[in-house]
């Protein structure tokens, strides 16, 4: 009994779409014409086709050719595959090229959310209306955890130590402003000092977070001594707790709108700078929606 030609070994695709068009215009050699092919390797094509499929797929009378009812029934099912295949490389241009529709997913912290992202954001959200955006409310750690899990395209935010699998783009620096309360005693020094500063307790973010580790290291690094009063969450709390005089505390220079009841005096002499950029995984290619967001953060994004 002779055995059948092994599936894998055959181009199906090439089968049906020469046994479609055949039925399409009523001739094997308008079919072979569209497919740039010998009108003996279309007929062949669809003869493999029938032997596969153990039937009669045209009626042959001289020159022309007429479906049979199996014909009828593979061409009603076939022809709709075929052109969904003929027209997928045009299709996955447009919609590989079209930024105007998907998701993205953007990975940050609180006061990254509500102080650096909004311009980006609304200027993105204007553009491209159609296109889901969602920002994760997370801790730095929580967001190279979803970036490494793949469940954002890209977090925003500071980093003090990068990661060997991990790309930190830099975007804008702020400097560290000291806040008191308007009568507080450093509102009216002369000359800070760090020493001075070291005196008052301090209202800070939680320890986890960078404010709290930096603040810890400056003060450490020169051997002086420092109190937490309060530990609270987010810029506009801290603020709030030290217009009350319950603290000082030191904060980026992008939080400060200057219609708070503050005392702000620059501390960029005894604390570093605090960078926000875009954190990437080493290596992802991102989508073109999330290619724009990121260009609009760095132009020069992705040119060679």
């Amino acid at each position: 009994m002779p055995t059948k030609e092994p599936r894998y070994k055959q181009s199906r695709l090439q089968q049906l779409r020469g046994f479609c068009y055949a039925a399409a215009d009523g001739s094997i050699s308008r079919a072979a014409e569209r497919m740039f092919l010998s009108q003996p390797s279309v007929s062949l094509q669809i003869q493999a086709l029938e032997r596969e499929l153990e039937t009669t797929l045209f009626e042959r009378r001289g020159p022309k050719i007429k479906l049979t009812p199996d014909g009828e029934l593979l061409f009603e099912m076939a022809m709709p595959l075929v052109e969904q295949i003929d027209k997928l490389p045009d299709e996955f241009a447009s919609r590989r090229g079209n930024i105007d529709q998907g998701r993205i997913d953007v990975a940050a912290g609180w006061s990254t959310i509500l102080y650096v992202l909004p311009d980006y954001v609304e200027h993105f959200r204007k553009a491209h209306p159609s296109i889901e955006m969602k920002l994760h409310n997370v801790t730095g750690a929580e967001g190279l955890a979803q970036l490494r899990a793949g469940h954002v395209d890209f977090a925003v935010g500071p980093m003090l130590e990068k990661p060997e699998d991990i790309d930190f783009l830099p975007v804008v620096s702020y400097e560290p402003l000291l806040i008191t309360a308007p009568d507080h005693p450093l509102a009216r020094e002369e000359r800070l000092t760090l020493k001075k500063i070291s005196k008052y307790p301090f209202i800070l973010p939680p320890r986890h977070l960078s404010t709290w580790s930096t603040v810890d290291s400056v003060f450490k690094k020169n051997g002086l001594p420092y109190e937490v009063a309060m530990e609270v969450g987010g810029w506009e709390v801290i603020k709030k707790y030290v217009e009350l005089g319950l603290g000082i505390s030191v904060v980026m220079s992008i939080c400060i709108t200057g219609s708070e009841n503050l005392a702000v005096r620059k501390a960029n002499d005894y604390f570093p700078n605090r960078t926000y950029g875009v954190v990437m995984r080493k290596g992802k290619h991102l989508s073109p929606q999330a290619t724009r967001f990121v260009r609009l953060m760095i132009p020069e994004f992705g040119d060679e």
